[in-house]
């Protein structure tokens, strides 16, 4: 699977709501560039949030996309290991479970 997958769901909310999904990029695109960190750091970041609201969606999404920024698999697992003080055992766990489906799939 690669970086630029998408969910089938996901394809048809842009399909059926464009104007929508346009105003999403855009706003994606200004909270992305407000920031000093860089695309790696904020994949990450938002890795790790997307563990903590247990979204598995926003998990593999952005476990893909920390790879492709140039983050490593080890750096990336760590971001789930982080997880378990923070937001629990079983949010981290199943955060981990994500991230290795997709680090197993993209190896």
């Amino acid at each position: 699977m690669s970086a630029d997958y998408l969910p089938d769901v996901y394809v048809g909310f842009r399909s059926t709501h464009p104007e929508v999904a346009r105003a999403l990029d855009a706003l994606a695109e200004a909270v992305d560039g407000s920031g000093p960190l860089n695309e790696r750091e904020a994949r990450l970041v938002k890795l790790g949030l997307a563990v903590g609201a247990l979204a598995e969606g926003a998990v593999r999404s952005n476990a893909r996309k920390a790879l492709a920024a140039g983050a490593t698999q080890e750096e990336i697992r760590h971001v789930g290991l982080l997880a378990i003080t923070t937001c629990g055992f079983p949010a981290a766990i199943a955060g981990i479970g994500w991230i290795d489906e997709v680090l197993a799939a993209e190896a």
